[in-house]
């Protein structure tokens, strides 16, 4: 990128005139091209950091059938994903969920979608940071700081998960708070690193293959009983993966062009990581040396790489794989930063005017970046508790984020329905905005409806997958405990706001 693309547009430049017809001036830099914002969008998936992350899981409870969850689940989210670039096209503003809900519905509506969507973030932000266990420790021991047990599911593991991610959000938070030009530059190189160590992984895995691709269509091994039920736990990995998308509209106010940019990018981060992701899943079941040794269901596609490519080229494609969590872990709580500063800016957080203070000379929002570094960090504590933390933060970020998505897709259907939604406009070149047209009712529709069964299916209190060594009731009903916990906490922070504001 050249020195004129991260240059701040100067003032009353037309996206700041775009910015002050929502009522809002302009603070944040708009440093941002089009491969920044993609690389927004695409960090924040980093499909090496959670497809690394959660493939044992996927094929512990699925078994090789599991595969066949993510085309389904790719498919999904490209129908939410195409709503969303309709809608930042339409309102290119930071914290994009709560503001898009908001303007849809009403602003209590609105409100709670950017509180379950934040705190939602915030969890992501931890899960990504675990993710460090899964490849650090399989790249030299010495990163095996508490005990000697690497496997993230034993009381060391996760133990020393809890160690790693903590460093690494320490590091994340500190660019957060530097400058966004910084930020820029770290997402951009992070996200060509882990581009090309993708497509060198499912090349050499591919060229590695032990076995063909109709072994996709066999269940054993698996956890789960019968193939509906492997197919919807399995499901978890690629729900877990194909998330944040919607980043390129969180970093609207950053982008040069985002009526123009943050659609585009949206679907192709999206479309792209689905893509890569999907094939890296099919070469790891391929180059397996075994499917049925446990390994793969424990160690995940750290052990296909090391055993399959061998030490030195395993542990180099490795070494790219944590470029792309730390780069993940900064772009989530980037994501998450512009959440808490556009909700604070509208007065709508505690701390409202320090939430919102931005930093002229930086272009950055300090206060979210520690908040928001603080409370993930606070949360991987639960893993010092027992292993089960792991999967019950990963399930329960994912459920947020499904149900904060929904609460957009909804109230954006009966907009369509009732015909309050325009689909005219034009863009910063003068093109028209990126528009559904006619198909917008029922890609809506079944967006909704996918949203909405995967929340239930991510959420079910399944004890085989959540407690299974029993005798953590809490972990069974984490996800829905926290989500009720959120809601409650909400209910009551708007409760005594209004009895603040009427005394």
């Amino acid at each position: 990128m050249t020195t004129t693309e991260v240059r701040p547009d100067p003032p009353h430049s037309p996206d700041d005139r775009s910015l002050a017809e929502f009522g809002y001036r302009q603070e944040l830099h708009r440093s941002l091209g089009r491969y920044a914002s993609f690389a927004a969008g695409f960090s924040f998936i980093s499909v090496l950091t959670t497809v690394f992350q959660f493939f044992a899981f996927g094929y512990a409870f699925g078994g090789p059938v599991f595969f066949w969850a993510w085309p389904a689940v790719l498919l999904g989210q490209l129908l939410v994903a195409a709503c969303f670039a309709e809608l930042a096209a339409r309102y290119p503003i930071s914290g994009a969920i709560y503001q898009w809900s908001s303007r849809l519905s009403n602003l209590t509506f609105g409100w709670f979608a950017g509180w379950i969507m934040v705190i939602g973030q915030i969890v992501v932000v931890s899960a990504a940071a675990l993710a460090l266990q899964m490849v650090l420790p399989a790249i030299w021991s010495g990163f095996q700081l508490v005990g000697t047990d690497p496997a993230p599911t034993s009381a060391d593991g996760a133990a020393n998960a809890a160690v790693l991610g903590v460093v690494l959000l320490v590091l994340t938070t500190l660019v957060n708070v530097v400058d966004n030009r910084v930020m820029s530059v770290i997402n951009r190189v992070g996200v060509t690193a882990e581009i090309i160590g993708a497509v060198l992984i499912v090349v050499l895995l591919l060229t590695h293959s032990e076995r063909t691709p109709t072994i996709t269509f066999h269940t054993e091994g698996a956890a789960q009983s019968g193939l509906f039920g492997a197919l919807l736990v399995g499901s978890f990995t690629a729900a877990y993966v194909m998330i944040g998308f919607d980043s390129a509209g969180e970093m609207s106010e950053e982008t040069r062009d985002p009526r123009r940019t943050a659609p585009r990018t949206i679907l192709t981060a999206l479309a792209t990581a689905g893509l890569l992701g999907g094939l890296i899943v099919l070469g790891g079941l391929l180059a397996a040396p075994s499917l049925t040794d446990g390994r793969l269901a424990v160690d995940g596609l750290s052990y296909v790489l090391t055993s399959s490519l061998g030490d030195g080229v395993g542990k180099l494609l490795l070494a790219d794989v944590v470029i792309a969590i730390a780069v993940a872990t900064l772009a989530i709580q980037t994501a998450a930063c512009r959440m808490l500063f556009s909700m604070a800016r509208d007065g709508q957080l505690p701390f409202a005017k320090r939430l919102a203070h931005v930093n002229p000379r930086t272009g950055m929002p300090s206060a979210p970046a520690l908040v928001v570094g603080t409370l993930a960090a606070a949360l991987l504590l639960l893993n010092f508790a027992s292993p089960e933390a792991f999967l019950a933060i990963g399930t329960t970020c994912i459920v947020m984020l499904y149900l904060a998505y929904a609460m957009v897709t909804g109230p954006l259907l009966i907009r369509r329905v009732r015909g309050g939604f325009t689909t005219t406009g034009t863009d910063e070149k003068g093109a028209r905005l990126f528009s559904l047209g006619r198909w917008g009712i029922p890609v809506n529709a079944l967006a909704l409806l996918y949203g909405l069964f995967m929340t239930v299916n991510l959420a079910w209190p399944r004890a085989e997958v959540y407690d299974p060594a029993g005798g953590h009731w809490y972990f069974q009903w984490f996800t829905v405990l926290f989500l009720a916990a959120t809601l409650i906490l909400g209910v009551a922070w708007r409760a005594v706001r209004r009895r603040t504001a009427a005394a």
